[in-house]
């Protein structure tokens, strides 16, 4: 009887722990919502409440409004454009590859796999200049190729669906084949589909790459027009020398996170989601 009055008692201090330390790892993003609906003179005062007697849509409708000029629109257009088509090329290839390294027995496969363990140790910023030189000569820059095509694949999420690949049960890829599927209708028609959650888990990983990318827009893209959310909030920041419109920037940044945050939501269930491989699959 003591033990569970106390278990319950430690318990209930556990979760008012965490409940405090969630509020307070939550409350600088709920603050940045409620700033993004204030007026500037109320945010600079060092008001740090969440409810506001001003409450006012001003900033949101400065972003979507064409008669003031923003090009928010068009950020977010170009991110969204940029973050699709990559997550989708990133998913077919990285997919195939690791089915690849993980399935075809062909000459040199177990040096390509050595050789993709070495460059997951190789820091991005180490390729930088390369990258940029590559993209100069190849005139890509100021174009959503150069920030596509040198993210096409992704090293780690190749070694990821290696390993998924490798504990696929055979019996299945077999089962396809008897019944008369090549090894590209097998891969399409029944791996893919049962290998749904890692490509969904990677899938959201890889979008949230493109979304958040900041370095590589801004090296590559020149015109104003062409610029991703990232760059364009960098530029949105800074655009007043005599101060920033901090609501307008709180505002741009709580637009620019929420896709990501309903992309989480909706494919949240994957991620610890198994896949059954039995007979009736």
């Amino acid at each position: 009887m003591r033990k569970t009055k106390k278990q319950k008692a430690l318990k209930i201090l556990l979760y008012t722990i965490l409940i405090i330390y969630a509020f307070i790892t939550f409350y600088p993003f709920m603050w940045a919502v409620a700033a993004s609906f204030k007026p500037l003179a109320e945010i600079t005062s060092g008001n740090l409440s969440l409810w506001s007697d001003n409450f006012t849509l001003e900033q949101y409708q400065y972003l979507f409004d064409p008669v003031s000029g923003s090009l928010f629109p068009q950020w977010l257009l170009n991110s969204i454009i940029i973050s699709v088509i990559g997550t989708t090329v990133n998913l077919f290839l990285n997919t195939m590859a690791g089915y690849a390294l993980a399935r075809l027995q062909f000459p040199g496969r177990q040096r390509i796999y050595y050789g993709i363990l070495a460059m997951l140790m190789v820091p991005t910023q180490v390729l930088l200049i390369p990258n940029y030189l590559i993209i100069h000569n190849l005139g890509m820059m100021d174009s959503f190729a150069a920030l596509i095509l040198p993210m096409a694949i992704n090293i780690s999420n190749i070694f990821m669906m290696r390993q998924f690949f490798l504990n696929f049960p055979k019996d299945v890829e077999e089962a396809a084949r008897i019944d008369g599927l090549s090894r590209v209708g097998t891969f399409f028609r029944i791996v893919m589909p049962l290998a749904k959650p890692s490509i969904a888990t990677q899938g959201v990983f890889v979008f949230m790459g493109f979304w958040n990318n900041f370095l590589s827009p801004m090296l590559y893209l020149k015109t104003q027009s062409k610029f991703t959310l990232t760059v364009g909030l960098q530029m949105l920041q800074s655009a007043d020398q005599g101060g920033q419109m901090w609501n307008r920037v709180m505002a741009a940044s709580i637009l620019t996170i929420l896709p990501i945050i309903l992309l989480y939501i909706i494919f949240n269930r994957y991620f610890l989601q198994g896949v059954r491989m039995d007979g009736e699959k």
